[in-house]
């Protein structure tokens, strides 16, 4: 087959484009299309020879889109207007501006539509007036689509392809094969007794269950054991001594992390798990009866674990960037981590890029 003119709107650091890499299918990249000047940074940094647009897609004109001839549009939307913690905007949200006008085009104005069209969103997009103004242009265009909520095992993200699947009125669960450590629900249920470092029983066996399961990889494959300075991602005294109890606190032979997201090494609450270097010392141990102690035997008690931030490239590979993947050599750590939480899942939009040409 030719290889596909492949148009990859909302680009960011690149991740549709590796998983379009991964998936084997013969295509080029022909555009990116991404207002971050960050990640714009770091997308020409890996992708040198794809050309980059630096601009608003609502900003191209109609004339800059046909010209491109695409075949296939790879497309992740801000998420912040359907997040299930955030406002909830929806349409109203001005960043929705972008998302609604590719849907102005695709009816009647593009000069050629694209044969295939992958959409991803995080867990709330399906119930959005926004999915429903995409399933009316869908359905107008005549395009076969399916939808999808999918997880690098449990963290739930809004999936959809379209064209090559039978109609599908609502979203449906796909098993994708995966060798990522699970992640755990941003949003805790909490119930019943609490037994240390404010989880209860049930969560503590919920986090057992994930840890047992052997067709995950532990987290010690994702590690830099080799890195120089890892004292750098630390957390510091004050961190610690604020937030030990609402830290999610992993050790390299678990399976399973909460999701990063942008704030991460900002806040710390929900915004991803830290990794207990120090593994000698028994986690429950130090966390019991911890608000009794003064201050300064709390502090003491927590430096053994020696509590770190996961790094940039750690949490790059979690996300199946491959190694060649870097970042510029003046993109701050802080940075890093807000373009990373950002991106996706690289392995799943593989899967799903294959799936989609093979139907």
């Amino acid at each position: 087959m030719q290889p596909l003119r492949v148009l990859e709107l909302y680009s960011g650091i690149g991740g549709m484009h590796y998983a379009l890499k991964e998936s084997s299918v013969p295509a080029e990249v022909v555009a990116a299309v991404d207002v971050n000047t960050t990640a714009n940074e770091i997308y020409k940094h890996n992708f040198p020879n794809t050309p980059l647009l630096p601009k608003t897609i609502e900003g191209m004109m109609l004339q800059d889109f046909d010209k491109l001839n695409f075949d296939m549009i790879l497309m992740s939307p801000p998420c912040q207007p359907f997040t299930r913690i955030g406002l909830q905007g929806d349409v109203a949200d001005p960043r929705t501006k972008s998302f609604l006008y590719i849907l102005e085009l695709l009816p009647s104005r593009l000069s050629k539509r694209p044969r295939f069209i992958l959409l991803e969103n995080v867990k709330g997009f399906e119930t959005s007036a926004a999915r429903d103004a995409l399933l009316k242009t869908l359905r107008e265009c005549d395009y076969r689509f399916q939808e999808f909520l999918i997880s690098p095992t449990s963290l739930l993200f809004y999936w959809q392809i379209m064209e090559g699947f039978p109609m599908s009125e609502s979203p449906d669960s796909l098993t994708v094969p995966h060798n990522n450590p699970t992640s755990s629900e941003c949003e805790r249920e909490k119930s019943g007794t609490i037994i240390f470092k404010l989880e209860t029983e049930q969560e503590l066996e919920r986090k057992r269950i994930q840890d047992s399961q052997e067709t995950v990889r532990r987290l010690q494959d994702f590690l830099q054991e080799d890195e120089e300075d890892l004292d750098q991602y630390l957390l510091p005294p004050k961190t610690l001594l604020r937030y030990a109890l609402l830290m999610d606190v992993v050790q390299p032979s678990f399976r399973r992390s909460v999701c990063f997201t942008k704030g991460y090494g900002h806040y710390v609450e929900g915004t991803g798990s830290v990794l207990q270097a120090c593994v000698d010392v028994e986690l429950e141990s130090v966390f019991k009866n911890l608000e009794l102690l003064s201050e300064a035997d709390k502090l003491k008690q927590l430096l053994q674990l020696k509590l770190r931030y996961f790094t940039p490239r750690e949490i790059a590979n979690l996300m199946g960037f491959p190694a060649d993947f870097t970042f510029p050599k003046h993109i701050s750590v802080k940075q890093q981590y807000r373009v990373l939480g950002n991106s996706l899942n690289v392995h799943v939009v593989s899967h799903l890029i294959r799936l989609m040409i093979s139907k």
